[in-house]
């Protein structure tokens, strides 16, 4: 099984990017989706939360993200716990996937990771694209599509790795500064590059 890495940035286009590539029929793995089913209910994931962190279930015995985001939010040592629980539980998850793509004859997956680089998951790919836009344009996109103003932006922005520093870790770099008409025959080429491993 090959498996690639796919990231970005917040307002890069990763997601635009990863729909690009399951159209090509690339079966994509988002580790977004794997981090939710992982606490839904009646998971173990979701009972060791519990019990870590109490009153962040909800009545209805699902998680509450804004009790648990208010816990961990300011606190590093409480966001360690947090991930200390959750990351063994999507790599498992993630494991039993391909797996399971791995049984239906797939030969070549691609797992979507926000925080691939920054992880150092990147260096378990066997190649990685990078979703880059320049910072303007990223800053530009993400204060229209949330509406932000340009100080929130700057804050968002300046918390996560800049685009610039993850593409020194890129195999291939998909620029989506344009527009998708232009970012699609980038996609196809990365994906037949994907294809043309193993």
């Amino acid at each position: 099984m090959h498996v690639f890495g796919l990231t970005g940035g917040i307002a890069s286009g990763k997601s635009t990017v990863s729909r690009m590539l399951r159209e090509l029929g690339a079966r994509v793995l988002d580790a977004d989706v794997l981090a939710r089913e992982v606490v839904e209910p009646g998971t173990p994931g979701l009972r060791r939360i519990d019990e870590r962190f109490p009153g962040v279930v909800g009545p209805d015995g699902r998680l509450d993200r804004v009790k648990l985001g208010a816990h961990i939010f300011a606190d590093p040592g409480e966001r360690a716990a947090l991930n200390a629980i959750v990351h063994p539980e999507v790599r498992a998850l993630f494991l039993q996937k391909l797996q399971a793509l791995e049984a239906e004859g797939v030969t070549h997956a691609v797992y979507d990771v926000p925080l691939l680089i920054e992880t150092g998951l990147h260096q378990a790919m066997e190649g990685v694209a990078v979703v880059w836009v320049p910072r303007d344009v990223q800053k530009a996109r993400l204060m229209a599509r949330d509406g932000l103003s340009a100080d929130q932006a700057e804050a968002r922005l300046g918390a996560q790795m800049p685009l610039d520093d993850k593409r020194a870790h890129a195999t291939w770099v998909i620029d989506n500064s344009g527009a998708p008409e232009a970012t699609r025959p980038q996609v196809e080429a990365v994906w037949r590059a994907m294809l043309a491993h193993g």
